[in-house]
């Protein structure tokens, strides 16, 4: 097993939430993992990316190397595009549709969904819209993190034991929040 996944977004957004429960959800089934540090900036609405790799045998590197990321999961849709030279031929983008606009420069979203949608697996989810329609507008993270579940080939109850115990200091409300996202997540990849 080998999943190379590359997360990117806008600072705030949970970038590195996903990161924590990915990488916790790996580490119980007794994988090697690999994380590159967050590049970017990881203040609110600074472009923050980071390289997260996974197998059954030991890694090497911690970054990934063009053209072979498995997926990418993305906050922001511009930023799916800015590492699509990273994914590999049969590699998975997960993204928000929403765009984050914090440049003058953004270019047309119609522009950027078009380009998305040239790639052969591709999932885009207003995932801030869901969120809001079921009553979890701090976990709009986790609902792309349920959509991205089968392209990381990690186990959906795995997941979910992840977030119990990442989410479990801050108390079951937060922890039946996410477990709740990462549902309407799984659902709405089908």
């Amino acid at each position: 097993m080998k999943t190379d996944i590359i997360l990117c977004g806008v600072g705030g957004q949970g970038i590195l939430s996903i990161a924590t429960v990915i990488g916790e959800a790996a580490m119980h089934e007794n994988l090697y993992i690999k994380q590159a540090e967050v590049h970017g900036m990881s203040q609110r609405g600074g472009d923050v990316q980071s390289n997260l790799r996974i197998s059954s045998n030991p890694i090497n590197s911690d970054l990934i190397a063009l053209g072979s990321a498995d997926v990418i999961i993305s906050m922001e849709p511009m930023e799916a595009l800015r590492y699509l030279p990273f994914l590999s031929k049969e590699g998975w983008i997960i993204t928000s549709s929403k765009p984050f606009v914090n440049i003058p420069n953004y270019p047309e979203v119609e522009k950027v969904m078009a380009d998305l949608n040239k790639v052969k697996n591709v999932i885009v989810l207003d995932i801030e819209q869901l969120a809001q329609d079921n009553g979890i507008p701090r976990s709009a993270n986790v609902i792309l993190l349920g959509a991205a579940q089968k392209a990381l080939g990690i186990e959906y109850d795995k997941l979910e034991n992840a977030i119990r115990r990442v989410f479990g200091r801050k108390g079951d409300a937060v922890v039946d929040a996410n477990l709740k996202a990462l549902a309407i997540g799984k659902e709405a990849q089908r």
